[in-house]
């Protein structure tokens, strides 16, 4: 009996459907990661302290000394100059607008007949050595001296303030373009200038397919360097010579004892050459390499 009854109960637990496991509840989605703020509070940070330590500075100075402006009253003459900055009341009567670009052509002209002659001159210097052992004595003895000793030479041969101002930007700006350029040409590798031997190149192919884009480098931070000297040399030109150009307008400023547009030149030749500066930074990091980037 207890065997049939175990028979009957075997085949009604075969025959009842199996029920599926109850499937795990489904997991909720990870919360979205929060960037953390930490990089960019630092980069932050710094620069706005140095900032707001300035302008303490600058308050300090200015309750200490009589006739010093505040920054806020400077702010105020900033905010009134820039409202129209392109001016014009006479030959020697402009807004700032107009004596910024005046010295922004004037380095132009100067910098760019500057590189007509420093870079080629530089690749030569570095490529051949009699050329080499004859310049080098003159860059040493030439390169030391002040741009602004150049200045009287400019005034006795050009008879004008306008060419003599560029060619003291010229004539500091050339050193760096040719120093860097035959640096770079010397430091090419000689296997490389073996190669050109034994493919028989012409002297032209070696400069264009091996020296330029080795020397490259080179050339931009001789370049970079030389820009920033020329915007150094033009304020003090223009302050010598007169005429219109920001070095005229801020000894302008100070004849009439505006100390507060001084303070705003200052700021406005600060930026401009950290502008140029940053320019040509880029342009040597889109040509060179990511070591030299670096």
């Amino acid at each position: 009996m207890s065997a049939v009854m175990d028979k009957v109960l075997n085949e009604r637990v075969s025959a009842a459907p199996l029920k599926k496991a109850a499937a795990p509840p489904a997991a909720a989605p990870a919360p979205a990661k929060r960037r953390p703020l930490k990089p960019y509070f630092l980069a932050v940070l710094p620069p706005v302290l140095g900032i707001a330590l300035l302008v303490l500075v600058w308050e300090i100075v200015a309750a200490k000394s009589t006739g010093f402006p505040t920054p806020a009253v400077t702010l105020e003459h900033a905010i009134k100059l820039f409202s129209d900055p392109f001016y014009q009341k006479g030959p020697n009567d402009q807004g700032i607008g107009w004596n910024l670009w005046s010295s922004l052509k004037r380095v132009a002209t100067g910098f760019g007949m500057a590189a007509l002659v420093g870079i080629p001159l530089g690749f030569m210097i570095g490529r051949f050595k009699f050329l080499s052992g004859m310049f080098n004595p003159i860059i040493s003895l030439l390169k030391p001296v002040s741009p602004l000793a150049w200045l009287p030479i400019g005034l006795l041969v050009f008879k004008a303030a306008n060419p003599a101002a560029i060619w003291a930007i010229f004539i500091c700006s050339i050193w760096p373009m040719i120093i860097n350029t035959a640096v770079g040409v010397q430091r090419v590798p000689q296997d490389y200038m073996n190669v050109a031997k034994v493919l028989n190149l012409s002297e032209w192919k070696i400069v264009t397919k091996i020296l330029f884009p080795s020397v490259l480098p080179y050339m931009l931070t001789g370049v970079r360097l030389a820009i920033g000297t020329a915007w150094l040399v033009i304020v003090a030109a223009e302050m010598l010579t007169g005429g219109v150009g920001i070095g005229f307008w801020v000894w302008d400023e100070w004849n009439n004892l505006n100390v507060p547009h001084i303070i705003i030149a200052i700021v406005v030749i600060g930026v401009v050459g950290l502008l140029l500066e940053q320019a040509l930074v880029a342009i040597a990091r889109a040509f060179t390499y990511e070591e030299v980037r670096n």
